[in-house]
Parts: structure tokens; sequence; C-alpha cells
């Protein structure tokens, strides 16, 4: 059994923080209260320690992560330069779930067949979870992951999906901000998407 200190109901989600992400980002917060997780980003973690220390802090308390990979190509803007930040940090939960084999299990997804086997071939014959880019990829995948939790069919998850992505801007207006990530807006959105979760069980 994990040690009491590992919530068992928590994902860390290890994903890109750009705009564009927007959709897949709001697919997994839904997706995961819709099987009954807790989603958990670094955003979402106060204190003044550096993000490295913050984010091991963090996996070292979640019974599960989930690694997006979809993401490593060249970044359009600046040097563009590759995304290391998402493999780094699989990197972590990798070797956090083999020092403590019993305290988390590590998912990875992708958007493209395959394509894991370049761009991190050292995980071969790890089966990553393809969810093609969509929405609906997210929430086949998720449930794909989570086989042993009772999960709703994905047209349920989609309707819980409107519901939050309705209520978007209404929780951007109030927090001020554009970053959807931040952890005030982070923190809303999981309560917004608890509440469709509870509104769709009792409306299937």
């Amino acid at each position: 059994m994990p040690p009491p200190s590992v919530d068992l109901k928590s994902v860390f989600l290890n994903i890109p923080y750009d705009k564009e992400f927007k959709p897949l980002y709001l697919a997994y917060i839904v997706g995961l209260c819709q099987l009954g997780l807790r989603p958990l980003i670094t955003s979402g973690v106060p204190g003044g320690k550096r993000r490295l220390s913050r984010i091991l802090s963090l996996i070292q308390r979640c019974r599960y992560s989930i690694h997006d990979l979809s993401r490593v190509e060249l970044s359009p803007h600046g040097l563009g330069t590759p995304r290391f930040n998402m493999p780094l940090e699989l990197g972590m939960s990798i070797m956090w779930s083999e020092l403590n084999e019993e305290s988390h299990t590590w998912f990875v997804m992708e958007s493209t067949h395959r394509r894991l086997d370049q761009s991190t071939s050292d995980l071969g014959g790890t089966d990553a979870n393809i969810h093609f880019g969509t929405v609906e990829g997210v929430f086949c995948e998720l449930r794909n992951a989570f086989v042993h939790i009772d999960a709703p069919p994905v047209p349920r998850m989609h309707r819980a999906y409107r519901a939050v992505e309705m209520s978007l801007g209404r929780i951007l207006e109030e927090a001020r901000t554009e970053d959807i990530f931040s952890a005030s807006v982070f923190k809303e959105l999981c309560f917004m998407a608890l509440k469709a979760a509870h509104r769709t069980r009792l409306n299937p």
C-alpha cells in the first residue's frame, strides 16, 4: 500500500502551458474530475521553493501522474527551442516510481502514433495513450488509463466540458487575468468541473 502521505485521488498533470493547449487542458481537468480524481498542476502549489523542488514534492504526493508529450516540437517563438520540461518531469516521475513502486503510477499521453520512439527512445516498450490532439481523444485515453475506475460515458464527459468551457470567460474576468494556468483560475476550473461532474451523475 502507498504511504499515508500519498493522496490516492491526486493526479499530477505535466502539460505545456500555452494558450493553444487550452482545449486539452480543460479536457484533462474535466475528465479527471469525471473519474473522481483530483488534478494538480505546479502553479497550484503554494510556497517559495524553487520550481523543481515544488514539482518533485508534488509528484511525491500524487498517486498518479500524466505526462503529455504531444508538444515536444520546436517552439514557434523566440529561439525555436524544443520543449524539455515535459520529458524532464516525466523522468522525475519515473525515478520516483522506480524507488516507490506502489506509491506512484505514471502515464504518457501523445497525439501521434510511434512518435515516442523517436522523441524519447529510452521509453521503448512503453504504451503511450494517443489522444490525437482532440478533447474526445483525451476523454477516451483517460478512460483507458484509469480503466479500473467506473468511468462515465464520453458524451456525458463532453456535456460537463461544455459547461466548464462556458464558465471560463467569467472565471478569467473575475480573476482579472488572461492566464488560464494561474493558480486561482485553475482552482476555479476544478471547482466548476466538480460541480459539472456532480450534475452529470445526477442527470446521466
